[in-house]
């Protein structure tokens, strides 16, 4: 299995170089002014808390991206308080002097709430943050003025908390520890999950969380470490110290421009800019059966599993929706993880994700899908920013004013002013000695020298008339001055006179505004209440809305199923309607056929009795013939034929029209070796005729007609030879049947067995004439022949006797 990345490193790669490929240019982009967002992301017990915070003597990516950021911005930081957080994720900038008072206030403080930069480190995580690349951006905007603010939250169970906050003691609530026990000294508070809003520019913040403005790398990685010691992790089979929540160390980077004379920091909000760089340490994906967790530890593992598990459904959805240009609904709200950074997935700024694999062959199948999803969250873009417009400003303004003050620094020290911040009332002592006549040389070279002293005394007489007319000055402006000042005093106490009424009004319209305020957040949180349970009430209604939706598609693609069957079925049925009727059709023809056939023959029979009748009546009377006599016929043996008799079962004959013999038909004439020789002068003949003792299908397939010769013994002893005849079809097996179609009948008789009574050579008949007439007649027409369908010698045939 393959899976290609934009970059891959060996097990033997340092922090340094997974810093410059991956973290760098996030560090960049935030001075510019973007944010950026990077992932840690593989299974438990991979490396992703070591490659985010390192180790002793080799940092990992989160030290080494706070030492960039203050190598860049070091000396273009703004003073403490001048950039100031509101609690709408969004920052104001303050006075030179609202912020010296917050810093006063700050000091005065006995306890530091943010470690000073002058504390000693601490030595355990002092290796970690001494990091000598110095690597910095290049290119800083050197007119802007920089402040960096930290957050540290973790999302256990899919709540949100804050690691930096000071919990402090409130003697009302009870207390509970870690197993769910009360805490009889009350040294312990459960700390309050956080929510998540919107901003004004639809950005996603956690709102309450503490956010700490730091000057250093050190005070920035103190502040981390302080909160990841309050970080859940715990003990299971595969990691001694396996992450528990998904951390996110969030710094931001607040920048403002210069005013136009490089000194302080323009007072317009709109030019503010806020960046910030979120480094994520997921917790890793693990597998219970594996863990053998239970108890705090399953609902831990069930919760990561299931956020890791709703980042990859909100990457696969906005996949399809790049690919396939569909407009789906991305379950952002599904987890507090995705909601927190739906920006980011919406083009807001850069992501990056660090994927760690662990070589160990148990890992194998978990690695596999943790490389699967990375390699897809590569075809995943989203919009970029675009670059802020610039303030308008004339650039290199701090430069020109640093130059300014190191010229009137120089200036005023060549011409003996202050140098390095003298006091001013020094400087104006000076001028006024400046301004007096220069005293003459004292040094006298002669004793009978007249001019010095008398010059010295000069100037020392001007310089006293000068001092007594500055002093009277000095002294009408002193008078002056004090008038000014009790004026400023009088004016002074009738205006703070005016602003305490006016500041007792102001303090009762804030103690409105805070019962004011009060009520509204009372009010907020009814309502964030409410939006939770709609959430929840939206997410089964979704769930419900999906299950409904595949319920309904399963139940149309059965009616498609079934309406498919139906369609086949009626085809189906229309087939066998018009097979069973063809069928019945032709059973009817073959009916009606045999019917015809079978009247014929009746009708044929009646012919040939009424024929032979006519035949008896007409013939003249001979001699009456003797009748054979019975005890003949009881010696000589009843000889029977042994040759195959007619099937009984034959079908229905059809109703044919005779074809001609010399039409080239052939014929399979079929004689059984048992059959006697006829000593007669008519014996049947068929030309082109194909003899056979016994029916073979070999030579029915050439024929198209079959007849065969039975013998049997007649009533009166004689042989009687049957032509039985048919024709030869061929059948939907591939083989051959015989429809018998008619029967042809040889007798031969003894002419001396009886004569003729109404023979006229008897002129006198006996008395008994007439009833000698009729038995002659009944003699003669005992044994007739009817054809009859369906008799038991063949068609058309069948024997009658009159019992005597």
């Amino acid at each position: 299995t393959q899976y290609s990345f934009k970059e891959v490193f060996g097990t033997s790669v340092v922090q340094k170089e997974l810093f410059d490929v991956v973290a760098k240019p996030l560090v960049e982009d935030l001075i510019r002014g973007k944010n950026g967002l990077l992932f840690t992301y593989g299974v438990t017990g991979s490396g992703k808390t070591h490659t985010m915070t390192g180790s002793p003597g080799d940092g990992g990516l989160l030290p080494r991206c706070l030492d960039m950021i203050f190598n860049s911005i070091g000396p273009f930081q703004a003073k403490r308080f001048v950039f100031k957080l509101d609690d709408k994720n969004g920052v104001d900038v303050q006075c030179e002097v609202d912020a010296l008072l917050e810093r006063q206030k700050r000091d005065a403080m006995p306890v530091p709430k943010t470690p000073s930069g002058r504390r000693q480190i601490d030595p355990e995580f002092a290796d970690m943050i001494n990091v000598q690349d110095h690597c910095k951006v290049e290119e800083v905007d050197e007119d802007n003025v920089y402040s960096v603010f930290v957050s540290y939250i973790e999302i256990y169970n899919n709540y949100i908390y804050d690691l930096l906050e000071e919990a402090p003691f409130d003697p009302i609530k009870p207390k509970w520890n870690n197993c769910n026990t009360p805490v009889r000294n009350g040294d312990f508070i459960p700390p309050q999950s956080k929510m998540l809003r919107e901003d004004q520019n639809h950005n996603m913040y956690v709102t309450g969380c503490t956010e700490v403005e730091v000057k250093s790398t050190e005070e920035a990685f103190e502040v981390f470490w302080r909160g990841q010691k309050k970080r859940r992790i715990a003990n299971t089979q595969l990691n001694r110290e396996s992450s528990r929540s998904h951390s996110v160390f969030i710094i931001k980077l607040a920048q403002a421009p210069l005013d136009a004379d490089g000194d302080n920091v323009l007072q317009e909000k709109e030019q503010i800019t806020l960046s910030q760089l979120s480094l994520v340490d997921l917790a890793g994906s693990e597998r219970t059966n594996r863990t053998k967790a239970e108890g705090n530890r399953l609902r831990e593992a069930g919760n990561i599993n299931q956020s890791l598990m709703t980042l990859r459904t909100c990457i696969e959805v906005l996949r399809e929706n790049q690919l396939y240009g569909t407009n789906k609904m991305v379950p952002y709200r599904d987890s507090k993880l995705t909601h927190l950074f739906k920006n980011y997935f919406d083009g807001e700024g850069k992501v990056r994700m660090i994927v760690c694999v662990n070589p160990k062959a148990e890992d194998y199948e978990e690695s596999l899908q943790v490389m699967r999803f990375a390699e897809m969250t590569q075809e995943v873009e989203v919009a970029r920013p675009v670059d802020r417009p610039l303030c308008g400003l004339t650039p290199g303004r701090r430069f020109r004013n640093q130059a300014f003050r190191e010229e009137l620094s120089r200036k005023l020290e060549m011409r003996g002013g202050p140098i390095n911040g003298e006091t001013e009332e020094r400087s104006v002592s000076e001028m006024f000695l400046q301004n007096f006549p220069p005293l003459p040389s004292c040094e006298l070279l002669d004793v009978n020298d007249d001019q010095t002293i008398p010059k010295l005394i000069d100037v020392l007489e001007k310089r006293h008339k000068l001092r007594q007319m500055l002093s009277e000055e000095f002294a009408k402006n002193v008078l002056a001055f004090k008038t000014m000042l009790q004026e400023f005093d009088s004016s002074v106490i009738s205006k703070e006179n005016y602003i305490q009424g006016k500041l007792s009004e102001k303090e009762k319209t804030i103690a409105g505004q805070k019962t004011e305020l009060e009520r509204l957040e009372k009010k907020i949180k009814t309502l964030e209440y409410k939006i939770e349970i709609l959430e929840k009430t939206a997410t089964i209604y979704e769930e419900d809305k999906r299950n409904l939706q595949q319920e309904l598609e399963s139940k149309s693609q059965k009616l498609q199923r079934q309406a498919s069957d139906k369609r086949r079925l009626e085809a189906r049925l229309q087939g066998m309607v018009a097979e069973t009727t063809m069928k019945w059709e032709k059973e009817c023809e073959r009916r009606v056929a045999a019917k015809q056939l079978e009247m014929q023959n009746k009708l044929w029979v009646k012919d040939e009795k009424l024929k032979q009748l006519k035949a008896i009546v007409t013939e003249p009377k001979n001699e009456k013939p003797e009748r054979p006599s019975r005890e003949r016929d009881r010696e000589k043996p009843a000889q029977r034929s042994v040759s195959p008799s007619p099937v009984p079962n034959a079908p229905p004959v059809r109703l044919r029209h005779r074809r001609s013999r010399s039409a080239g038909e052939r014929w399979v004439d079929h004689k059984p070796a048992s059959n006697l020789p006829t000593e007669t002068v008519m014996q049947p003949h068929v030309p082109h005729a194909i003899t056979v003792a016994a029916a073979s299908e070999k030579a029915l397939a050439k024929c198209d007609k079959y007849m065969l010769t039975h013998q049997e013994l007649a009533s009166d002893g004689e042989i009687e030879t049957k032509l039985i005849k048919g024709d030869v079809f061929k059948t939907r097996g591939g083989g051959q049947a015989v429809q018998f179609t008619e029967i042809e009948t040889l007798k031969q008789e003894s002419p001396t067995g009886r004569k003729r009574r109404s023979s006229p050579s008897h002129p006198d008949p006996p008395e008994d004439a007439a009833d000698s007439e009729w038995t002659d007649v009944e003699t003669r027409c005992s044994v007739a022949v009817e054809m009859r369908a369906g008799s038991a010698l063949g068609p058309g045939y069948q024997h009658h006797a009159q019992p005597k």
